[in-house]
């Protein structure tokens, strides 16, 4: 993933760069679903929300509606590491329409704040 990435743009599908067989505004109604499911899931020792700390970093939707996450923590040593992919999926699941969903934890590359949105940013007063 190129350092100038977001995860808002890791979100982003498209159904004509991907040749999926699922209709563009379903995909677009999909994506959006699950940034707003996402939205539901907190780090517990921060006060924003996981998808706003960019801590997902790829989201693939395939043609049966798998949902395959790849995902990182703040730390490897984050407490609730065993967890969280848990509520992501949890909350990917949610979504009307998906099928299926894998999560996988990566630190490649390692997460740092570059990777927060503005809206992170300042709810951490880092603006």
């Amino acid at each position: 993933m190129a350092d100038d990435m977001t995860s808002r743009d890791m979100v982003d599908v498209s159904a004509e760069e991907t040749g999926s067989k699922i209709p563009q505004d379903e995909l677009n109604r999909i994506t959006d679903d699950l940034i707003t499911a996402f939205k539901t899931v907190f780090d517990p020792e921060i006060p924003v929300d996981i998808y706003e700390l960019g801590l997902i970093y790829k989201v693939d939707i395939d043609d049966d509606y798998k949902v395959d996450i790849d995902m990182t923590l703040t730390a490897p040593g984050c407490p609730v590491a065993g967890d969280m992919p848990g509520w992501i999926e949890t909350a990917a699941r949610t979504v009307d329409g998906v099928q299926d969903v894998e999560v996988r934890l990566t630190f490649d590359p390692p997460w740092d704040p570059s990777r927060m949105s503005d809206e992170a940013r300042l709810a951490l007063n880092m603006l």
